[in-house]
């Protein structure tokens, strides 16, 4: 029976067996050279690539050390995940374990934090070393519900033999990422396992729902403390003339006075109380207020000097932007959407008009809206740097592009048109 590598899950809900043993077939095929019975799908064949590339074993199962308890609840603890505890498992347990599921929470570096459900499930877990503390990062254990995820930035299900490494194959797992909804960041993962004979094709339709829920309660927090320290910030503000605003650890404006409204300013990441150089503002004082900080513009702005900026895409899954140069360097960490286009910028210094851009990322000229909000978000932070009609980086700026040295780690999460061409220039086939 010839399958196309879509059809795969659905197979599978019909005879999870047969399904099994054609991906096993696939898999050897894939990794022997032979032909395969069907394509794997591109999600799984990426993914295998990546861990060939990588140099992770197919055949042996490799595992690194586990957290000691005292970290898991340290991170515990730090992590912005566990204030969605409760909707993740409201949604999730009660079916989880009716299904023989667990549901395992996991941070940015794919360190399991949380995990409940199936007693008999968990214990078939820990052969796995699916444990509390243990490391599922792709590059370490292989294609897997947890770090497959984290590096796609999209809900992956991985069923049976679509796992790289052997020993992780009798099992189907479906995770999707967590993201924070202020900075576009990877919070963790979400990902519900089992013995791959519970494998459903809605499960994973459930799991990227649940963790849309999650996201969608971090930004209602978010909002809340917002609003709580926009109380505090009134009276100040309302005491001082020129320009000012109050604004989160973060950087999300609560209030401002004598200048336009800004969503968020660039802040260091450990602010201090004392003069600060901010972009858009220039020349600050900066000092705490409640759970934020008073930022507080001086009358004159400081000249800047020569600026350097520095995109740095050369990490898989950690892009920043680094400005050198004037009263004060600063640097920021870019979401997927930021570094796709101030990568775009970067190989068209010459400029892109928004029709361009959205032709660059979706293939559709068309889609000109997406483009321009996503645009002017980046202005916001790094406005002084960027012109626009077309927008481009400003000439007297020193544009520096790190890339990765594998063509395959450029923005790997990226399907943009534009992007999958920067790859192929620089030597993937």
């Amino acid at each position: 029976m010839a399958l196309s590598p879509m059809d795969v899950t659905q197979f599978a809900a019909v005879d999870t067996a047969r399904a099994a043993r054609m991906l096993s077939e696939v898999r050897s095929a894939r990794l022997s050279g032979g032909r395969a019975p069907v394509a794997p799908r591109p999600v799984i064949e990426q993914s295998w690539d990546r861990m060939l590339r990588g140099g992770v074993d197919p055949e042996h199962d490799c595992r690194s050390g586990l957290l000691s308890p005292e970290e898991v609840r340290r991170r515990r603890e730090s992590s912005e995940l566990r204030h969605v505890l409760p909707v993740l498992r409201e949604a999730l347990l009660s079916v989880a374990d009716v299904a023989h599921h667990i549901m395992v929470v996991a941070d940015d570096d794919g360190r399991v934090l949380w995990r409940e459900g199936s007693a008999p499930v968990l214990r078939r877990a820990d052969g796995l070393g699916f444990e509390l503390g243990a490391d599922w990062r792709e590059e370490v254990v292989g294609t897997n519900g947890v770090g497959t995820p984290a590096v796609t930035r999209r809900p992956v299900q991985v069923f049976a033999s679509e796992h790289f490494v052997r020993s992780q194959a009798t099992w189907t797992c479906a995770g999707a990422p967590i993201t924070d909804p202020r900075s576009g960041l990877l919070l963790g993962v979400v990902d519900v396992s089992g013995p791959l004979e519970t494998m459903h094709p809605a499960t994973l339709a459930w799991v990227d729902s649940v963790a849309k829920l999650a996201e969608a309660r971090l930004r209602e927090l978010h909002t809340q403390s917002l609003e709580r320290l926009r109380a505090v910030a009134a009276p100040v503000l309302a005491r001082l003339e020129g320009r000012a605003l109050v604004a989160d650890r973060d950087g999300w404006t609560a209030a401002v006075t004598g200048m336009p409204y800004l969503d968020r300013v660039v802040l260091p990441k450990s602010p201090e109380a004392g003069a600060r150089w901010l972009p858009v503002l220039g020349a600050c004082t900066v000092e705490p207020l409640a759970e934020g900080w008073l930022v507080r513009a001086a009358v004159e702005p400081v000249p800047q000097g020569a600026t350097r900026i520095v995109l740095d895409l050369g990490q898989p899954r950690r892009w920043s932007v680094r400005v050198l140069g004037g009263a004060e360097d600063w640097a920021r960490e870019l979401s997927p959407r930021h570094a796709e286009l101030l990568y775009l910028l970067a190989v068209h210094r010459g400029g892109r008009s928004a029709a361009e851009l959205a032709e660059d990322m979706f293939g559709d000229p068309a889609r000109t809206v997406t483009v321009r909000a996503e645009m002017s978000r980046v202005r916001r932070y790094l406005g002084a740097y960027l012109e626009h009609r077309p927008y481009r980086f400003c000439e007297d700026a020193e544009l520096e592009l790190l890339l990765p040295s594998d063509p395959h780690d450029l923005l790997p999460h990226s399907t943009a048109p534009a992007v999958a061409d920067g790859r192929g220039s620089m030597g993937v086939p």
